[in-house]
């Protein structure tokens, strides 16, 4: 195959920054791949993608040398609409990408700028292979947010691209919307000859989807393997802050540990796992553990009904009759699809939005009639995208600002603390808006928990995270604990889940069709099929090998399947 994508001693620096992101970088990418590129934050994933379709150093401006070609063309010595055409890009924040009222208006857009004579038919396509035929008269405000990812990849794929970037394609999105979109990615590689870039920190998709490896560390890249291969590479992984796949992780603690010959190929999949574990005892099943007693009510639902008013139709209703009470204390995971009514309930909490019918009252007090505003000292929300908490031109002013708007005192002592807590010195004079995604994720929960609120909301808090930066929001949730009595979780993140939550709160089309403890939950395959549920990969691998085990961790799976539970190669407990 022929390289579609050559850098050379490749060399990038931001405005101001004191060392380069990218150094000295010579790297193929071979057409017709479907390449996952990965790394811990900050590595520079991100911007070595912007390097390939111009928007580097064309658009944001820095220290540039050695050269980058893209299907043929030198990115120093063409504009970024001819590479465009040739490079499409879907960003993290890719609901920016949006930029039309209609679904087809939107996925054409893009041609029509270029004058492209056939542009409703160019988008009319992409949309069939994005898997949104169908939807072309709708407004894109009644699509769900797995339908806004594709319709961002339609509005790339309309320019008929050889390359597509995905950066982050499925970090907020639940399992059966992840699956749509890493099933069209295939299509387009395998069927239409695309060559697909993928930044991404879900191994067991790449396990499953993607034919090479790139590990990007401290700016430069380590190696481009077959997936296979890199993905057994699990002690340099884990020290760059991956998560090889579960089923992985376990074979190879295994090998270590005698138990598995060492020179036994290690599997990446549960169909693969099976070969490893089959022969191994069933394990005793686990006994029922009911959540643990909490204190009185903090927040309760009576009666609550949501409805958003549509330009056309009628109004879509996400919650008709929902009773619920949130107790002090509690550590609640709210899970379901995409659209299920999580970030709704989130905002009722914190008076974002008022309920068309019913009540909410916080700590005994009705806050229909509240303001938001007041409502920010004991309710404090962190919104899905990070992006949107930031105001001020550097994220130390972000931190600071709820803080002195309410005349706190130490606010600065109290800023250095936050900014230290979450490694975030070194950045406290950059634009927010500027970081890389983890880098985004920290200073947001950093601003998010400044008051110190009695209530802590966070919406997919553990998305675009590698491991050292999941681990340290994990250690921020338990050392809150002295300031912060109720946290409440939505996520799909089903290893938070599993390690986190004492109660787990299953939403689907705006009803509780769960609320318990993990086993209550997971143990339900009635509820895991209905609303789509995709357990932790180890919990599958647990089920495949048999059905009534529940397994949550690689500690309890090889305890329970080998008797053994050996400490992972950090010298910690594996997850």
């Amino acid at each position: 195959m022929a390289n579609i994508i050559e850098l050379r001693n490749l060399t990038y620096s931001y405005p101001g920054a004191q060392a380069p992101t990218l150094k000295d970088i010579s790297v193929d990418i071979e057409q017709g791949d479907f390449l996952a590129i990965v790394g811990n934050n900050g590595c520079g994933k991100s911007t070595f993608c912007k390097t390939l379709n111009g928007l580097i150093p064309h658009f944001i401006t820095g220290e540039f040398s050695g050269s980058v070609r893209a299907c043929g063309l030198n990115t120093l010595e063409s504009d970024i609409g001819t590479l465009a055409q040739k490079v499409g890009y879907v960003y993290q924040d890719f609901e920016n990408q949006i930029v039309r009222p209609t679904v087809l208006d939107d996925a054409s857009y893009a041609c029509l700028n270029y004058a492209l004579p056939n542009y409703l038919d160019r988008g009319r396509k992409a949309l069939e292979q994005c898997g949104l035929q169908g939807k072309e008269q709708d407004f894109i405000w009644q699509l769900s947010g797995g339908q806004t990812h594709l319709l961002a990849l339609a509005g790339a794929v309309s320019l008929e691209p050889e390359v597509l970037i995905l950066d982050e394609p499925i970090a907020q999105l639940d399992p059966m919307h992840a699956d749509k979109i890493y099933g069209v990615l295939r299509e387009l590689n395998e069927k239409h000859g695309k060559t697909i870039i993928v930044i991404e920190h879900h191994t067991e998709y790449i396990a499953d989807y993607c034919k090479h490896v790139m590990l990007l560390k401290d700016g430069q890249v380590q190696w481009t393997l077959p997936t296979r291969q890199a993905l057994c590479r699990v002690e340099e992984l884990q020290s760059c802050n991956i998560f090889p796949p579960q089923v992985t992780m376990a074979a190879h603690r295994l090998q270590r540990s005698g138990a598995l010959s060492p020179t036994a190929p290690l599997p990446t999949t549960v169909e693969e796992g099976k070969a490893v574990f089959a022969a191994k005892p069933e394990p005793v099943p686990f006994p029922f553990v009911p959540a643990p007693c909490m204190g009185g009510p903090a927040v309760e639902f009576s009666h609550v009904e949501v409805s958003y008013r549509t330009v056309k139709g009628a109004p879509h209703q996400v919650y008709r009759d929902l009773n619920l009470t949130i107790h002090k204390g509690d550590k609640i995971a709210l899970i379901g699809s995409n659209g299920a009514g999580k970030s709704t309930l989130m905002k009722l909490m914190v008076g974002l939005l008022k309920p068309s019918q019913g009540d909410i009252r916080l700590n005994g007090r009705s806050i229909r009639s509240v303001k938001a505003e007041a409502l920010s000292r004991q309710v404090s929300m962190v919104y899905q995208n990070p992006e949107d908490m930031f105001i001020k031109d550097s994220i130390g002013k972000d931190i600071a600002y709820a803080m002195e708007v309410r005349g706190l005192a130490d606010t600065q002592q109290r800023t250095q603390a936050l900014l230290k807590r979450f490694h975030l010195e070194a950045l406290k004079d950059r634009d927010g808006r500027l970081l890389s995604g983890g880098q985004m994720r920290r200073a947001s929960l950093a601003i998010g928990i400044a008051l110190n609120p009695e209530i802590l909301l966070l919406d997919e808090p553990t998305a675009n995270l590698d491991i050292a930066t999941r681990k340290e929001i994990m250690r921020t949730l338990d050392d809150v604990k002295a300031t912060t009595e109720t946290v409440v979780i939505a996520t799909h993140d089903m290893q938070l889940v599993c390690e986190w939550a004492q109660r787990i709160i299953v939403l689907c089309q705006g009803q509780v069709v769960a609320d318990g403890p993990r086993d209550q939950v997971f143990g339900n395959h009635k509820v895991v099929q209905q609303v789509g549920i995709r357990p932790p990969e180890i919990f599958s691998m647990g089920q495949a090998l048999a059905p009534h085990a529940l397994c949550y961790t690689i500690d309890e799976f090889l305890e329970h399947f080998t008797g053994r539970s050996d400490t992972c190669a950090c010298g910690g407990k594996a997850v």
